[in-house]
């Protein structure tokens, strides 16, 4: 068995900042015990890392991609979706723009690669476009909206869910490409929409900086489509069929009276 050197133990108890430790190197870094210790509180630091990350990102519940129907939609690149699991994207800061109906499965996409991403050790945030915008144009003040732009312009992944489904002001279109602008080339934002750019200007109508906006959202970005019919209607179709189906089943059943013979 390798003896573990005790310069990489040191290394590794400055980057734990244990600093009782390492006054005390000469006297403890030939301890039996040392490398077990160091092991034991790198152990804790990642589990209550991964803790912090899971809460500040705010994913919520999913489907796990394992279960995700893919010959559902009429449309949909699994090849590409797996490859952006590996989260290439993320190091050049480029983005990802799933476009599609209502109910094929873009929120469920997003939320597992940004799982993913949490579970990577990357800082993640995932919110819906109208929780976003409207908690900035809430703010009352210059340094309470600046707190929000840090909010969400640091963490690695932005995830904007559900761009599209309302129509917003000039001042929410302002608020969303100061935020696209200071992540622009540096940190990723996966986005999802159920509109295509060209009709963005009715997301934000007679806002000026929609041209700008998509045109720093596209670039160094990959856009999937995804088309077919809602799964969740589809969900819902065979759930009530089989609410239907038993009470059917309960109804036809025959009703024994008392006194009469088996």
């Amino acid at each position: 068995m390798n003896t573990p050197n005790p310069t990489t133990l040191q290394e590794r108890a400055g980057t734990l900042k244990l600093y009782g430790l390492l006054a005390h190197w000469d006297e403890t870094h030939d301890q039996p015990w040392l490398p077990r210790l160091i092991e034991w509180e790198e152990q804790e630091r990642t589990r209550r890392s991964l803790e912090r990350r899971i809460k500040s990102a705010k994913v919520g519940r999913f489907k796990p991609l394992a279960d995700f129907e893919w010959r559902w939609p009429k449309q949909c690149d699994q090849k590409r979706v797996q490859q952006w699991m590996g989260l290439d994207f993320l190091h050049d800061g480029s983005n990802l723009v799933l476009v599609g109906p209502n109910g094929v499965g873009k929120t469920t996409l997003a939320k597992n690669i940004a799982h993913h991403a949490v579970l990577s050790g990357y800082t993640v945030l995932f919110t819906t476009a109208s929780a976003m915008l409207n908690e900035l144009t809430a703010q009352d003040g210059d340094n309470a909206l600046q707190r929000r732009f840090r909010k969400y312009s640091q963490p690695q992944l932005l995830v904007i869910d559900e761009v599209g489904y309302l129509s917003y002001s000039n001042r929410h279109a302002d608020l969303l490409f100061e935020i696209v602008s200071r992540r622009y080339e540096e940190r990723s934002i996966i986005v999802t929409t159920n509109r295509p750019f060209a009709e963005w200007n009715e997301i934000f109508p007679n806002a000026s900086c929609v041209v700008s906006l998509v045109d720093r959202l596209v670039h160094h970005s990959e856009i999937l489509q995804i088309e077919g019919d809602s799964y969740r209607a589809k969900e819902a179709r065979e759930r009530n069929a089989a609410t239907r189906s038993k009470a059917q089943k309960k109804s036809a059943k025959p009703t024994v009276k008392n006194g009469d013979k088996t």
